[in-house]
Order: structure tokens, then sequence, then C-alpha cells
């Protein structure tokens, strides 16, 4: 075989089913042992960026890793901004690129730069295959540096040359990743520690959703009856009701749960990342902490680690449980869960006003969603709002981009999202800054026949960067743009579109679109 059908067999032993991506001529051959591929279906796209957010999305859902597929210079580096944003929000993500072959690359070469070095500082690892014979192993080492913890994105360079060669050689085994424990003298210092404390107080991050440790972290949450608080990728831990979800942390104004950490004498912060918010923004009284997580913490001065678990979650969690933990039932003062829920707007207030405000638009999708429905934010003002105000039904059944934040995730987002759940609903939440960046991709989404709503939230500005600078400057600059109609936009792809003003027409138009069989419906909100 030549080396670029091992690459392919290889993908198809570690479970790979679909590489999204756009082909150039440094990786036809890659493309030609693709399209012989009887287990991966190859997705062509119409911009790297989108194909990387399709597999981030697609890894975040799945748990395995997502491919995609560039040429070399200005398709790899279109791929940058979504490779990254998967390696910052932790998603498993498998990047494949082209590259000239390795007797052009000491010479100026047209479209050569050095992958490696771009891709280095951004990725878990960058790496060129140099020798055919390396592929199994190369391969290996990307699928299980993707997935170890924290997970992130890994960089493949296939040279043309390299490609072509002639090579006799198999797939490695896969392997299960090893699943540590904390010592047991950790564990009964944590033991001790917290039930030494009066007032704990619970931080819950992404890493449980990552390990599947959802329902032992519920379990540690009843038995210890203490105030719990969500990071913005975590959020769906806790339904909206639980009478211990102080609901979400992580905000630049007015967030409120913070009162609730400065009251405690003991922080109990459970897979957290640290990429959402820093400590020094949410514990400045510098409250001390348990850590416990399948990382070490980082070192900071506003994070005092007094006892640190490190191992699996799902695995560590019920030996933590297994030691006599006394149960720390106690409130913040002035009534602070329902301030939060209230300033938060999270529990809907009837009545309200006839024009559409972005609590409103969520609640409608609230009353919509079951525990079958998906929610993609893109990143805007309205991801805040989301943030604060939105409760999706289950654990990760919200999709924020939190730890690069990038814009245009959403709806090539929606397409990774619906081929890893085929069965879910997928809403996806858009402005119309974050809309025009990946709107192409609707083509990509009508050809693969995947169906799914787009909320698209129509300003005509930068709505974040507009209270920014009001709020500095008491003006704005630059942030404001005029629109195309989306509706005809999207009717030119195939896709149906309802333009809404009001909450009566939102309610009426999401009902019918997530009723809407194999269809792509987008909602134009005149905000």
């Amino acid at each position: 075989m030549k080396a670029s059908d091992a690459v392919v067999s290889c993908l198809e032993n570690e479970g790979v089913e679909f590489v999204f991506g756009i082909i150039g001529k440094e990786v036809i051959d890659l493309a030609d042992s693709l399209s012989r591929s009887e287990k991966i279906k190859y997705i062509p796209v119409r911009h790297e960026q989108g194909a990387a957010f399709m597999a981030d999305v697609y890894g975040r859902i799945s748990g395995k890793p997502g491919v995609c597929l560039a040429t070399l210079g200005p398709g790899a580096t279109n791929l940058l901004t979504g490779v990254t944003s998967a390696n910052l929000d932790h998603s498993p993500l498998i990047a494949i690129t082209g590259q000239t072959g390795l007797e052009k690359q000491h010479k100026h070469t047209h479209q050569y730069i050095d992958i490696q070095n771009v891709f280095g500082p951004v990725t878990k690892w960058a790496v060129q295959i140099k020798a055919a014979e390396t592929i199994p192993e190369i391969i290996r080492k990307s699928f299980r540096a993707a997935c170890e913890e924290k997970p992130g994105a890994v960089v493949i360079e296939l040279p043309e040359n390299i490609a072509m060669e002639n090579v006799t050689m198999k797939p490695l085994a896969v392997t299960s990743l090893p699943k540590s424990v904390p010592a047991a003298e950790s564990l009964k210092q944590a033991v001790q520690l917290l039930n030494a404390s009066n007032r704990p107080f619970i931080i819950v991050g992404n890493e449980i959703i990552r390990q599947d440790a959802v329902k032992e972290v519920l379990m540690f949450i009843e038995q210890l009856g203490s105030p719990v608080a969500q990071s913005f990728m975590a959020k769906g831990i806790l339904q909206k009701a639980h009478p211990q979800n102080f609901h979400t942390f992580g905000f630049a104004e007015k967030d409120y749960v913070l009162r609730g950490f400065e009251e405690a004498d003991l922080l109990v912060v459970i897979g957290f990342d640290v990429i959402e918010k820093l400590p020094s923004e949410w514990n400045k009284k510098k409250v001390p902490v348990i850590h416990i997580s399948a990382s070490a913490a980082e070192v900071d001065e506003c994070y005092p680690v007094k006892a640190e678990l490190i191992g699996n979650l799902k695995v560590q969690l019920p030996l933590f449980l297994s030691y006599e933990i006394n149960s720390k039932r106690w409130l913040p003062s002035g009534d602070l869960k329902t301030r939060i829920e209230e300033s938060y707007s999270i529990i809907e207030k009837a009545g309200g006003n006839a024009s559409l405000t972005i609590e409103q638009i969520l609640h409608a999708v609230e009353r919509v969603q079951t525990e079958e429905t998906i929610v993609i934010s893109d990143v805007g003002s309205h991801k805040v709002s989301i943030a604060r105000t939105y409760k999706p039904a289950e654990a990760n059944q919200l999709i924020i981009s939190n730890g690069f934040a990038s814009m245009g995730i959403a709806i090539p987002g929606a397409i990774g999202a619906k081929l890893a759940a085929p069965e879910k609903t997928i809403i996806c939440i858009i402005g119309d800054g974050g809309a025009l960046m990946n709107f192409s991709e609707l083509e990509t989404a009508r050809r693969l026949g995947v169906s799914f709503v787009i909320v698209l939230l129509n300003n005509s500005m930068l709505k974040l960067e507009v209270h920014t600078m009001e709020k500095k400057f008491a003006d704005s600059f630059g942030v404001t743009f005029s629109n195309p109609d989306f509706i005809q936009l999207a009717e030119g792809y195939g896709v149906s579109g309802k333009k809404v003003t009001n909450i009566l027409g939102l309610e009426a138009a999401l009902t019918e679109a997530v009723n809407a069989n194999n269809e792509i419906v987008l909602i134009d909100i005149i905000m």
C-alpha cells in the first residue's frame, strides 16, 4: 500500500467516522485513499475554519476526536482558529495537513511555511511525518494525546512525497487510557479538611462532562448538601430547579455568585478549567481550595490549594464518598439564590413586553427543548446572556466556546453536533456578526441532508463591543454594519426562513422549526 493508504487504515482503526476538509494538490493522495474507505465519510466543506469547528463540536459531543483535513500553506492556516478553539476548550481534535515534499523544504518554496512551528504553540502536539514507516506510531500517539486529560488538538503534517511512498504496515492496537486515583493519604487529608469546614461551596467544571462523571458528582453534591456553581461550559450538570443550584459564575459584570464564594470557608473545585476564568477574578479573598481533577492544580496565589485529589473523576469520586463525609447544608446570606435567579432572569416572569429581549428568546427555547435538544451558542453578547439565563435539560447539551471564544462556531458546529448525535434536535443561536463568518456552510449542511434550527439575532452591530465601548467612552466606533436579507440569503442555499419581531411569532416559529423533519430552518429575529 502507499503511505496515504496507511494513514487512512490507521484512522479507521481509531474509529474515525468523518473527515471534514478541503482538498488541495498536496493531499490528493490522501484524498484518493479516503475515497476508497468503507468506514470513513469524507465531507468537503466551504472553508477550512468550518472544517475545524465541525471537528471540534463533533469531538465534544461524541467524546472521540473529530478529524479535519487541509492542504499546505493557506489551507493549513485557515484551520488555525478552529484548531486553537478546540485546544483551549479541551475538545479532542486531529488536524491533518499537507506539506511540500521533504526535498523542497530547505528552499523558499511556493506556499511552504513551517506548519509545526505555526501550530506548536496552540496544540498539544504538532508533528511532521518524516518516514512512512512511522505512520502507525504517530497516528496512535496523536489520538492518545488528543484524548488524554486535558484533551485538545494535535496537528499531523504529511509531506506529499511521503504520502506517495510504498509501505507495508498495520495499525497499532487501540488501548484504553489508564484511570488513576488519588493516594489514600490525599483522600484522608481532603476528607478531614472538608469535615472541618462549616461553609464549603462546590464549583463544578467541564472536565466532569468530559470524563462522564456527572452521576458521581451529583452523588457527591447530594451528600455534602452545600451550594453549587457551574462554569459556562459545565451548565446542565445540575437541573434548573435543583435546590443547591446557584447557577453560573465567570462574568465580567454582576457576578453575584461570587458573594457566595466570599462567605464560604472552603471551595471544593471539581473539574474546573482555569481557561474559563482565572481564580484571581473569582477568589480574590483567597478562600482555601480542595482541588479535584485529573490534572494538577496550576500555581496561583488566588487558588490556595490545601488538598489535591488527582485522578479520573468517575473513579475517584466514589472513593472519596466511601469515607464518612459530613453533610454541610448552609445558605449564603441575603437569600442569594433568589437574587441570582431574579438578576439573571432564570425564572421567567409572567407577561412582559411584546418586543423581544434575549431573555425572552432563551425562555422560548427552553419551552421547546427536551432531553434530546442540544443548543450551540456562538460568541457575542448573547453568549453571556445564555450563560446567565438559559438552562439546558442535561449536561453536554449546551455548547459554548469559552476558552478561545471564537465567533463563527455555531453553524459549522451544528453540523458537527448533528453528525455526532443524529437523534438530537440541534438549535444554534448566533448573532448577525458571527453568522456571516461561516454562513456558506449551509451548503455543506444541505448537501449532507442534516437538519437543525438557526436562531439568528439581527441587530446590525457587534453588541458586546458596543456595550463595552459605550461604558468606557460613552460612545462606540467601528462596530456597526448593514446586513443582507437573511431570509433571501438562506433561501439561496435551499434553507427555509421566517422573520419574527415578537414573542408570539417566535414561539410559533420555534415550534414549527423543531418539528420540521430533515430540514434546516432559519429564524431571523429583528432585535
